[in-house]
Formats: C-alpha cells, sequence, structure tokens
C-alpha cells in the first residue's frame, strides 16, 4: 500500500486558497498605497491626456523595492499590482509540486513550460 500525501482535494484547497489570500492581499496592499498616494498628492493637478512610459519612475523591482522604503504611494501601489501579477505566477509553482506528488510528469512538463513562458515574457519589462 502506498503513502496519499495529498489527496487531488486538498491541493484545489490550498491553491484556491492562496489565489485568494493573494488577491486580498494585493487589494489591501493597492489600497494603503492609494491612501498614501492621495494624502501626499491630493491637491496636485495631473494631465493625463498623454501618457509618457519614459517617466515612469517605478518600472523596475529594484526601483519598486526603493520606492518602498521611503513608504512613496506611487511605489506602495506598483507593489501591490506585482503581488496580484505574481499570485497566479504562485499558483503555477505550487500546482507543479503538486503533480509532482502525484507522479503525474505530464503535466508537471505543461506546468514547467506555463511557468517558462510566464518567466520570460515578465523578464522583458513591468510596464511599457
Amino acid at each position: 500500500m502506498g503513502k496519499h500525501y495529498f489527496a487531488d482535494k486538498d491541493i484545489q484547497v490550498i491553491l484556491g486558497t492562496l489565489l485568494r489570500v493573494g488577491v486580498i492581499a494585493s487589494m489591501l496592499v493597492v489600497f494603503i498605497g492609494g491612501v498614501i498616494y492621495l494624502s501626499g498628492y491630493s491637491r496636485e493637478i495631473i494631465d493625463y491626456s498623454v501618457f509618457n512610459p519614459s517617466k515612469t519612475k517605478y518600472s523596475s523591482i529594484l526601483a519598486i523595492f526603493q520606492g518602498l522604503s521611503v513608504l512613496d504611494g506611487k511605489a506602495i501601489i506598483q507593489s501591490g499590482t506585482l503581488l496580484l501579477i505574481f499570485t497566479p505566477v504562485t499558483r503555477v509553482v505550487f500546482s507543479i509540486f503538486g503533480f509532482l506528488i502525484e507522479r503525474d510528469y505530464l503535466y508537471v512538463l505543461i506546468g514547467v513550460f506555463v511557468l517558462c513562458v510566464i518567466l520570460i515574457s515578465l523578464s522583458n519589462k513591468l510596464v511599457g
């Protein structure tokens, strides 16, 4: 008799919980960043008629972390967006481990392929 570590239902519950926690955490981070941003820039009039992506300050992960160190509202909002982007990536990673536990190697291969496609597409740029 083989040992059964996780059932399919257990893995689905873990993945569902992971997605819910990731979305709620990102919403909370964006909300906090929005409050901080509005408290600092509420009187400033900003022209949104022309979008210039070269003026974006937080277009890399390093810049976002630097902005977080000074509690910049824009950086906090951007980190919440980044958290939202990486939530499904984490789900794919956990799915791969779930399929590994189940010894379903075809789906492990498919999961690794999907993860590679996501990481390659994200590695180019975050914005723009």
